[in-house]
């Protein structure tokens, strides 16, 4: 199971990102995939996660990040706009049937 994340960036408060993952190891179709992010100091958190009976999303991206999947490219995506500071993280994503394999994330910094 390998998972790449691409797509962060230094953007300012107010802009837009869209981040990558692309996976390999296993049957991408049939499993949900998530993202998460981690700050400094702070435990990781779910971000958003996507699968075969639709989209979840925290309270926190709500109304400003959108998921999607490409399962002939084996790709979960994270359109991110209206950036806060707040959102400044390492974004990594996850497949929820092999929860101990991570990538090694992408680096999202949102400047006030």
């Amino acid at each position: 199971v390998q998972l790449v994340e691409s797509g962060g960036g230094l953007v300012q408060a107010g802009g837009s990102l869209r981040l990558s993952c692309v996976a390999s190891g296993f049957t991408f179709d049939n499993h949900v995939i998530g993202w998460f992010r981690q700050a400094p100091g702070k435990e990781r958190e779910g971000v958003s996660c996507i699968g075969s009976g639709g989209t979840i999303y925290a309270d926190s991206v709500k109304g400003r990040f959108t998921i999607s999947r490409d399962n002939a490219k084996s790709t979960v995506s994270l359109q991110m706009n209206g950036l806060k500071p707040e959102d400044t993280a390492v974004y990594y994503c996850n497949c929820f049937s092999y929860r101990d394999y991570w990538g090694q994330g992408t680096q999202v910094t949102v400047s006030s």
